[in-house]
């Protein structure tokens, strides 16, 4: 008998898989989800923006003096109480924010997808958001890095001056340290993001940086599963500058492990780590580079991100089939460690 996908299981299961991104506006929270969406496709994947859940428009928040940053400018309350229905699978009216105008459109009926990602400045804010989440990310550009990407992305595409740009940034940095940055302390990983050693310029030209992934020892495992690099692939096929380092660091009392990245490796390298998550966790297809003879370091690290999400999502679905009575044999789950 045919052994059900990890997709189909995750299809068939009423749990709904959350997955939470925090960091400042414009820090590219959404390219490091980006893997997932591309694994579990669009029938699996749902995406909450939680701009949508600001509580005054653009207008209001000028006159009032107050930034997006401050929780106060947000309805919290009402994400956590949506978050708590959308866990069960129940359609919520999802508020909805225009960026073009800056003002709202009406609600709308949101339904959860089996994995539903949560992206804004507030994601794990509250305890009753944390609680609600099964997996924590926090992505952290360095402070230039993050401004030249605002202000690109604010002048290009919503139609601000970049004197503007710049004069949001000096009145939200205060916000951005007394109430976004602290949420770092609760994230599974975090993502920092610097211009490469190679060449700050390599960043606009070839999206190339150097990024360091912070992750806490994974508190729920399973056996058996790892991800490892192609040492021989690296040495020998890759044409460009590329280093990988890793250090351990005490953040917030916790040790983490701090795996850094920088400059471009054969794409042929990463196909053999998409190969080896496909045949340890039954996902298949896994191929987020198609057509690239490189990728670079924000690509090793979505892709490693994604290994590990998926890793969470498999020890939920096992620990819930080996409930007491579930009748799964105690050898199947032995695999898991809690």
């Amino acid at each position: 008998m045919r052994t059900r996908s990890l997709k189909e299981t995750i299809a068939a299961t009423p749990y709904i898989f959350t997955i939470g991104v925090a960091g400042d506006s414009g820090s590219g929270k959404t390219t490091f989800t980006q893997g997932v969406r591309s694994i579990f496709g669009s029938d699996l994947v749902s995406t909450i923006t939680l701009d949508d859940y600001h509580r005054y428009d653009r207008e209001q928040r000028k006159n009032l003096g107050i930034t997006a940053l401050d929780p106060a400018a947000n309805r919290l309350d009402q994400l956590e109480t949506d978050l708590s229905i959308l866990k069960q699978g129940i359609p919520v009216e999802k508020p909805a924010y225009n960026h073009d105008t800056g003002k709202f459109d009406p609600p709308v009926t949101f339904t959860p997808k089996k994995i539903l990602i949560l992206e804004g400045l507030h994601t794990f804010f509250t305890p009753v958001l944390r609680d609600n989440l099964d997996f924590l990310l926090f992505v952290d550009p360095v402070p230039e890095v993050k401004y030249d990407w605002k202000v690109k992305r604010d002048v290009d595409k919503r139609g601000y001056s970049a004197a503007d740009v710049y004069r949001h940034i000096v009145e939200r940095k205060p916000d951005y340290e007394r109430h976004i940055a602290p949420q770092k302390e609760y994230a599974d990983a975090v993502v920092s993001i610097d211009y490469s050693e190679y060449g700050r310029n390599l960043g606009e030209e070839r999206n190339v940086y150097r990024l360091t992934l912070s992750q806490n020892r994974m508190k729920h495992s399973i056996k058996d599963i790892d991800l490892s690099l192609d040492l021989y692939s690296i040495l020998s096929l890759s044409e460009r500058n590329f280093s990988l380092k890793f250090a351990t660091a005490c953040q917030y009392g916790q040790r983490m492990g701090e795996l850094i990245v920088d400059g471009e490796l054969s794409a042929h390298v990463v196909k053999k780590l998409e190969r080896s998550i496909e045949h340890q966790t039954k996902v298949r297809p896994i191929s987020m580079f198609k057509d690239r003879e490189y990728i670079t370091a924000v690509d090793l690290v979505q892709l490693i991100i994604s290994w590990r999400i998926i890793h969470r999502r498999i020890f939920l679905e096992i620990r819930r089939e080996c409930h007491p009575d579930s009748g799964v044999p105690h050898i199947y789950c032995m695999m898991v460690s809690d």
